[in-house]
Formats: structure tokens, C-alpha cells, sequence
């Protein structure tokens, strides 16, 4: 058995600290975390808890550079300077007399790992438990109180997620989304349930945790069906005094757990299509398709006997309505109206067709399924990420190779069969069967252009296209839009020669109802619109764009410019000028939020701002009165009555108002503060 070498450890010593100097060559130049002043109290209070890193300075005997822990050193060299620290006072050091200082200042500071928040967590509920309170911990540690009492919230999460966390099973922010509810059984089931989505972002951790019921009007109620959620069990209120839109559904896990199910049943059927991936939630975030490139199929053929019903069918409607519209009938015969629905039904099945794929993007593209908005099942086919696209080639489509030559005689790149590699010119191909022709000599030869003087000639290209472009500003414009169109339709398309880009934002953080919102919905709808017009190859763009009318163009690239667009409050891209240039771009379009749908509610704002907040938005929106009826409520109380409030008027937060339009116009004139408003809230209106 070989001998193993035993190693040596650097000797420690007590130096006096006037013989001490902080070396030049720490690695160390930015400064961060706790400060001096802050390092030199706790020192003062605990004394030095880690030694310093010290080698023998040069021709000086006795004195010792200090190659690591030079913050430590300038706390305790405040301390001298404050006279609290004796400046011969023996100083615990580590003596390295081998090595490069550098490297070791580089080690001490890079191998250092910080405290998991779990072990900060700890520490702090043991301090408590001897006594010591959260800002008294706080102050000790140099943190804030609302650190301390983050971490000690922990304690309100189940050990089985903690233990989770420890192995890093969940991100921080998720498992510090659980400390809004103190149920652990609700916790641990919440988190098995989310396992089957593909999202598990905070926010719907919290909706879960807080919900105690779910509307039965919510997509997922819809999706399962009360029928189906109450055979199992499942407990649903009603209000028999008013519409309740069909009761709450009381158990959100049972009924995610119906949903989760059958989605899974659903889903059976589309993955025996084939596709190669297939993504089941009953959510997606909004921009879940970002960067993945959609294969449209095609729509098969009608027969005969189908387009001449469906042509029947829209001519059958168009009488009706032009029959009823004469007669300025505004309520239609229930028989009428219910004809209409019916041919409505019968058309919609014309447009919505089964679409054939074609098998080799079956093979490498894959789906997401879901639930809409009305509670039915969403598939989103035909979309392929960017490693299972076709390899170059594949398809025996041609491609432009790495290796291909440029034409001597006109520049362009060689193709067909005279660009194989080994192929002769045309000009000494054989003119007879049969017939073998003479090799040409190497001097004879036709050989491509070299690649400086390729270089040179294109760029006298370049600029007289620039200048041709410049003086011509339709064919500028549809440049422009090619290059934008392919950006935002056709994935890592290289089809344009204008050096041209645009950056469509994803977004880090997003609320529940950001999906569902009104231009969310609108974006979607023309995106997918345009993507069926447009080719399915970006090679046939060009052609295409130039066979669009003016005003076709026109839209397209409203569309392509919109997608650019972002006006996210983000941390780190506080610039003021876009800001500016944001609320500049509103007032020209006269953005009104409230009118594309935004309202308060205590989901997206109300429950997440001060008490203050909410009785300001009251009081601009309803007056003084209805702010002091609401005014002694718990939050969550006046964040509902609030919402009920707002409901009808046109109230935003000062983040979505746009500068040069008036203020959000009141419903009702604001009551004098002596008299009660017209509109009772809820909690009042029903007493008796």
C-alpha cells in the first residue's frame, strides 16, 4: 500500500498589528457587503472571529504583508484610529512563506460560499429562542429588521418543502410564496399538484394557497363541469338570492387534481399523432411560444358538395340578415335566432377544418395543451425549438454551403451540378454520348474569385444599393419590412441584407390575468392571422411583401413595430429617457388604459398596495364618502369593496395613465364629505 504524503499547515501567530501592512497585490479593488464601520463594531463586540492571511515582507524582519482578509485589517485599523484597539495589540494571523500572494488572495476570496438562507434561517430562530428579538438580531447582523422577519417567517413552512429547498428542489422565491398560509397538509399538496404543470411560477403558488373557493364561472370549474366535480365529492355553495353565476367550487385541490386528470385523458388523443413533444398545463404564461418557430399545416380540400354547402349556408345568412335588418327588427323570432346560431355553428366548422401536417415536422415539432378562456380545451400545434430544427440539408432542399465558389464570370454563388465539388465549367462538358473530353490545364482553367477581391466588388454594391435605396423611399419601406417580417415570423432567418434588428421582450414578471387581457388576446389573433398569410419559407417573403397592397403593408409593419415595443418598469433599465419616450408614444396613440380593459381588482392591485392606496383610488374615483365608509375595514375587505366600487369607472394607478389625457372621468360627482354616496358598499347596502 503506497505511503501517503501527510501535509503541512501554515503556522499561526499573534503580530502585533503596528507590524502589520495591507499588501498592494490583494485581488480585492471593489469593495462590497458590510461595511468598515459596520465590520469594525462587530468586531468590537465578538472580537476577530477568522484569522488574517500574512506573509514576511522583504528586507523588513518582523513585519508581515497582509495578502488576505485586508477588510478585516481596516476595520481593526479604524479601531486603533478610534482608540479603541491598542495598536500593538497582538493580532491571530496565518504566517504563508510559500506560494504566490496572489494566487492565495484569490482563493481565500472566490472559495468562500455565502449562507444558504435555510442556515441564516435557523440561526436566527436559535437567537430567538435565547431571547433576542427581531431587531435586536437585526442590528447585531447589520441587516434590516424585514430580513430577520422574512427568514424567520419560514417557520410557517412545511419541514418536508424546507428540506426540499435544502436540496435545492425549489427556487427561494417559491418556497418563501408558502408563507402566506400556515397549513402544512394545504402546503404539501399545493406543491404535488403544481408537478404536473409546466409552470410553477410564485404567484400561482400564492393564488393556490389563498384561495378558499373557486368561482365556478373560473375556466378550470368549466373545463371538469360541476356535474363531474360534485359525483366525487366536491362541495360547491350557491347563493339562492342572487345570481351567483353558479356558486364557488370549495376544493381547489380536488379540482385541480379533476383538471390535471383530464387534461392527461384529453391529451391521449394528440400524442398519438406523433409529435415529438407534447406540453400539458392547465396554464402557459403569456409568451410561452417566444422563440420557437410554428409549422402551419393545411387546411385538406373541400369537396365539391362541402363548398357548395358552405356557400349555401352564408347565402342563407345573409338573406336573414338582410331581411331583419330591413324591418328594423331589433328583437329577432326566437326561431330566426336560433337559425343564425345554428349556421354560425355550421361555418365555424368550415374554418376550423382538420389541418394536416406534414410527418417529417409531426417528427421534430411538438405541442402545448391547455385550457382557453372559456374553460375548453386549447392545442397549440406544429412548434419547433430551436435544436430539433431541420439540420442543413436534410430535407434534399438546396443550401448554400460553406464551400460553395463564386461564378467568375458574374459573382454569385455556384450552384447545380457545376458547383459539386470536382465538377467541371459547362464549356468542357462532352458534346457527344459518350463522348470524353480532354482535361483542361490548371492555367485554363475557370477558378473562383478570391475573397479580398469578392470583398472589394461588394462593397461598391453596397453602397450604390444604398444610394439607389435612398432615393427611393417605397422600395426603402418594403426593405425595411422584409427584414422586420422575418424577424418575427421566420425564426433565425438570414434572408435579409439589411443589418437591421429588433428585440421582442419576453416578460420576467407577470401577473395572472396578463394572458387573458384584452391586447393580449388582440396580438395573439393577428400574429396568427399574418403567420397564415405569409409563406411558409422565408426565401418566398420578398415575393410575397411585394405582392401586398399599400395599405396591407402598411399593417404588417404596424404589427412588426408593435412587437418591439416595452415599456416594463424593470430594475435594471431605469434609462429616463425611455420612460419618456414611452409616455410620448401613448399620448400620440391617446392610450387609454381603462379602455383597453385594464380595471382594478384585488388580485392585481388592490390587495398588493398600502390601505392608503386603496382609500386614494376610492376617493378620486367615488369621492370622499365612499373612501370613509370603507375606511375601517381590514385590507382584504376594503381591497374587495374597493374592487366592487371601481368596477364602472375608468380609475388607473398613475404608472398607466397617459400624461396628456384628462383625468379618469367619475361615474358619480364626488359626495360632500357630510353626506353618504349613492352607492352603499356591499357590507352596508345588505344590513338591515
Amino acid at each position: 500500500m503506497a505511503k501517503v504524503e501527510k501535509i503541512a499547515l501554515s503556522r499561526s501567530q499573534d503580530i502585533p498589528f503596528d507590524r502589520l501592512a495591507l499588501s498592494a497585490r490583494n485581488v480585492r479593488r471593489v469593495q462590497a457587503g458590510v461595511s468598515i464601520e459596520e465590520l469594525a463594531e462587530d468586531i468590537a463586540r465578538r472580537t476577530l472571529l477568522q484569522s488574517l492571511s500574512v506573509r514576511p515582507i522583504p528586507d523588513r524582519e518582523g513585519f508581515y504583508e497582509v495578502q488576505a482578509g485586508g477588510r478585516r485589517y481596516r476595520a481593526l485599523e479604524l479601531l486603533v484610529k478610534q482608540k479603541r484597539l491598542a495598536k500593538n495589540a497582538p493580532i491571530p494571523c496565518v504566517i504563508r512563506e510559500d506560494g504566490l500572494l496572489e494566487e492565495d488572495s484569490l482563493a481565500e476570496n472566490v472559495q468562500r460560499v455565502n449562507l444558504h438562507p435555510l442556515d441564516q434561517y435557523r440561526a436566527f430562530e436559535s437567537l430567538r429562542e435565547h431571547g433576542l428579538g427581531e431587531e435586536e438580531i437585526a442590528a447585531r447582523f447589520f441587516v434590516t429588521s424585514n430580513v430577520v422577519r422574512q427568514r424567520l417567517k419560514l417557520a410557517s413552512v412545511s419541514p418536508k418543502l424546507l428540506e426540499l429547498y435544502a436540496q435545492d428542489g425549489m427556487s427561494l422565491e417559491q418556497l418563501m410564496s408558502f408563507t402566506v398560509s400556515n397549513d402544512h397538509d394545504r402546503q404539501e399538496q399545493v406543491w404535488e399538484a403544481i408537478q404536473r404543470d409546466w409552470g410553477k411560477e410564485p404567484y400561482r403558488i400564492k393564488r393556490l394557497l389563498t384561495e378558499s373557493a373557486v368561482r365556478a364561472t373560473d375556466k378550470r370549474a368549466r373545463f371538469v363541469g360541476l356535474a363531474e366535480y360534485e359525483a366525487v365529492g366536491g362541495v360547491a355553495l350557491r347563493d339562492l338570492f342572487a345570481n351567483d353565476d353558479g356558486g364557488w367550487l370549495q376544493n381547489a385541490a380536488l379540482l385541480d387534481k379533476l383538471v390535471a386528470e383530464k387534461l392527461e385523458r384529453e391529451t391521449e388523443a394528440v400524442r398519438a399523432e406523433g409529435w415529438k413533444w407534447v406540453e400539458v398545463a392547465a396554464d402557459f404564461p403569456y409568451g410561452h411560444t417566444a422563440g420557437l418557430r410554428r409549422v402551419m399545416g393545411e387546411s385538406a380540400p373541400l369537396t365539391d358538395e362541402e363548398r357548395a354547402t358552405r356557400q349555401a349556408l352564408r347565402q342563407e345568412m345573409e338573406e336573414l340578415e338582410q331581411r331583419y335588418m330591413e324591418d328594423n327588427e331589433e328583437d329577432l323570432p326566437a326561431e330566426v335566432d336560433q337559425r343564425l346560431a345554428e349556421i354560425e355553428a355550421a361555418l365555424d366548422a368550415f374554418e376550423n377544418y382538420p389541418i394536416h401536417y406534414d410527418a417529417g415536422d409531426v417528427a421534430r415539432a411538438g405541442v402545448f395543451v391547455s385550457i382557453d378562456g372559456d374553460g375548453r380545451l386549447k392545442v397549440e400545434r406544429g412548434y419547433v425549438r430551436p435544436e430539433d430544427e431541420a439540420q442543413a440539408g436534410e430535407s434534399g432542399a438546396d443550401v448554400d454551403g460553406a464551400d460553395e465558389g463564386l461564378s467568375p464570370a458574374l459573382g454569385k454563388r455556384a450552384g447545380g451540378a457545376n458547383s459539386a465539388s470536382g465538377a467541371k465549367p459547362a464549356s468542357a462538358a462532352a458534346s457527344g454520348a459518350g463522348a470524353v473530353a480532354d482535361a483542361e490545364s490548371d492555367e485554363d482553367a475557370l477558378k473562383p474569385l478570391s475573397e479580398r477581391l469578392a470583398m472589394e466588388l461588394t462593397a461598391h454594391r453596397t453602397l450604390a444599393l444604398r444610394e439607389a435605396l435612398a432615393n427611393d423611399p417605397q422600395t426603402a419601406f418594403l426593405a425595411v419590412l422584409h427584414a422586420l417580417a422575418l424577424q418575427s415570423f421566420y425564426h433565425y432567418a438570414t434572408d435579409s441584407c439589411l443589418e437591421i434588428t429588433t428585440k421582442s421582450s419576453g416578460f420576467s414578471v407577470q401577473g395572472p390575468d396578463l394572458k387573458g387581457s384584452r391586447p393580449a388576446k388582440a396580438i395573439d389573433a393577428r400574429h396568427e392571422d399574418w403567420a397564415k398569410q405569409l409563406p411558409e419559407e422565408p426565401k418566398d417573403l420578398w415575393e410575397a411583401l411585394v405582392g401586398l397592397d399599400s395599405e396591407g403593408r402598411m399593417t404588417l409593419f404596424a404589427h412588426c413595430a408593435s412587437l418591439s415595443v416595452n415599456t416594463i418598469h424593470e430594475p435594471w433599465n431605469r434609462a429616463p429617457g425611455r420612460k419618456r419616450h414611452a409616455d410620448q408614444l401613448a399620448q400620440a396613440l391617446t392610450l387609454d388604459m381603462a379602455a383597453a380593459g385594464w380595471k382594478p381588482t384585488a388580485e392585481n392591485y388592490l390587495n398588493r398596495v398600502p390601505k392608503t392606496r386603496i382609500l386614494e383610488a376610492v376617493r378620486e374615483a367615488k369621492g370622499d364618502g365612499a373612501a370613509e365608509l370603507i375606511a375601517h375595514l381590514k385590507k382584504s375587505d376594503m381591497a374587495n369593496e374597493a374592487e366592487r366600487l371601481l368596477s364602472d369607472s375608468a380609475w388607473l394607478p398613475e404608472l398607466l395613465r397617459t400624461p396628456s389625457l384628462e383625468s379618469p372621468p367619475q361615474e358619480h360627482e364626488p359626495a360632500p364629505r357630510d353626506t353618504a354616496p349613492a352607492e352603499l358598499p356591499a357590507f352596508l347596502g345588505a344590513a338591515e
